[in-house]
């Protein structure tokens, strides 16, 4: 029969609880990776209802940078930013009107920026907590995602897949006549693709 001080000296040489023999020790915790964009193979694209229309565009130039590891969510961070005046909805007329003073005002807001330092699991992935910054307004902005692992050539790549809903009125995109939604929904869905592979 094992007494109780002897147990709880067996558990503290094993590591399992504390000197003091009150808490388990902590589970270890792995490194984080940092990856960065494979740009020629990333998309990040938005949809918009106009006039009862659905129209798509897309954000050809855009960075990432991901850090991140599954049993460390702690410490994993996700930072993306946009070039918002490289905007492009296959229609030139229309890309004109979003770049203008009264949507997005690329001649004085011509980034877009979303960090977050909160990620954690949900039922279909997993989802960042953090800020967007939009046209000179930074609000808080939750982007739900899925990763896939894979290697290629010896390297540990990642594709990252998901989407967010955007309010454009919260972030000003819209003054004058483009305030009302009779024409231009303010939701706007941003979704992506993109493929990450190792920094360095």
């Amino acid at each position: 029969m094992i007494r109780r001080s002897n147990l709880a000296w067996l558990l503290g040489a094993l590591g399992l609880v504390s000197a003091a023999g009150a808490t388990f020790a902590a589970a270890p915790v792995g490194p984080v990776a940092v990856y960065t964009l494979d740009a020629a193979k990333s998309t990040l694209n938005f949809g918009f209802v106009q006039a009862g229309a659905k129209n798509t565009g897309h954000f050809p130039k855009f960075t990432v940078n991901f850090s991140f590891a599954d049993d460390n969510l702690a410490a994993s961070k996700l930072d993306v930013s946009i070039d918002v005046s490289a905007l492009n909805t296959d229609d030139q007329e229309r890309d004109d009107t979003l770049r203008g003073a009264d949507l997005f005002n690329i001649a004085k807001f011509p980034q877009a920026h979303f960090t977050a330092t909160q990620i954690s699991k949900s039922a279909g992935g997993y989802e960042a907590a953090g800020k967007l910054s939009l046209r000179g307004v930074t609000r808080p902005q939750r982007v739900s995602f899925t990763l896939r692992s894979a290697n290629e050539q010896g390297r540990a790549v990642l594709y990252m897949t998901g989407k967010t809903l955007v309010k454009r009125l919260d972030f000003g995109v819209g003054q004058g006549d483009w305030k009302s939604t009779e024409w231009i929904d303010n939701d706007v869905n941003i979704t992506f693709n993109l493929r990450l592979i190792p920094s360095g």
